[in-house]
């Protein structure tokens, strides 16, 4: 969003990080997209605990008292700042997309609707799953 408001265009990254990037900005809300085999579920969204952090994709970053998206094997993603664990690399081929919003703000079929626009227009991956929390994995 900072780069929109000052008129610039989206980087391109790579087609699943740059198709999270363009549902992120149309929704103005935070979205990351994880690389599925980094993962191991379930998943749980709750506060950062007392001195936890994990290496984001721009460093360390402490995470006590953030939102904080976890999975077994500890945090994975913040709505702030992705995590380095999960990050979608040229080798990459199956990743979980999550947006976060805001309860009674934006439904989830919104961004559904939303992700399969995008999708039609540019086919860089098809929807495999839509589970319960809102995540839709991609192949």
């Amino acid at each position: 969003m900072r780069r929109i408001l000052k008129g610039e265009m989206l980087p391109t990254i790579h087609p699943l990080v740059d198709l999270n990037n363009c549902l992120s900005a149309s929704l103005a809300v935070p979205c990351c997209v994880m690389a599925e085999d980094a993962l191991l579920p379930p998943f749980v969204f709750r506060p950062g605990t007392p001195g936890e952090s994990y290496e984001s994709l721009r460093g360390p970053f402490n995470l006590e008292g953030k939102p904080v998206l976890a999975d077994s094997l500890g945090p994975c993603d913040a709505p702030i700042t992705g995590g380095q664990r999960v990050r979608v690399t040229a080798k990459t081929r199956r990743v979980w997309l999550v947006a976060y919003l805001p309860a009674g703000v934006i439904e989830p079929q919104v961004v559904e609707r939303r992700l399969m626009d995008f999708l039609t227009a540019a086919p860089v991956a098809r929807v495999i799953e839509t589970v319960a929390f809102d995540a839709i994995r991609f192949l």
